[in-house]
């Protein structure tokens, strides 16, 4: 079971609020900044991402979370379908992972 959340550690609905924004930010580039952003969208067939897309994305997150959360080294980690069926769902939950262990470390 896990432990009660602390004020400290990272809510996922609060990383996925950070997240929806980031991805709005990147959408508006294409005027698509009103697209819904859940849990289960997904990069490539709901929010149509190239890869220039997810760099740009990096970017966001590196401002907001500093080395904590290294997208491209999570992407590394993938194979290409994994990557092509990725949601936003999965990558807050790496987003808290990655938070959550830096606290610990």
């Amino acid at each position: 079971m896990n432990p009660p959340l602390t004020p400290t550690q990272p809510a996922p609905d609060a990383v996925l609020a950070d997240i929806t924004g980031m991805l709005r930010e990147v959408l508006a580039e294409y005027g698509d900044d009103d697209t819904v952003i859940s849990m289960s969208t997904t990069f490539n067939r709901d929010l149509e991402l190239e890869s220039i897309d997810l760099v740009t994305l990096a970017g966001l997150m590196e401002e907001r979370y500093g080395g904590r959360v290294n997208l491209a080294e999570f992407l590394a980690g993938m194979e290409f379908e994994e990557i092509i069926e990725l949601t936003v769902g999965r990558l807050v939950e790496y987003v808290v992972w990655s938070l959550r262990s830096a606290q610990a470390g």
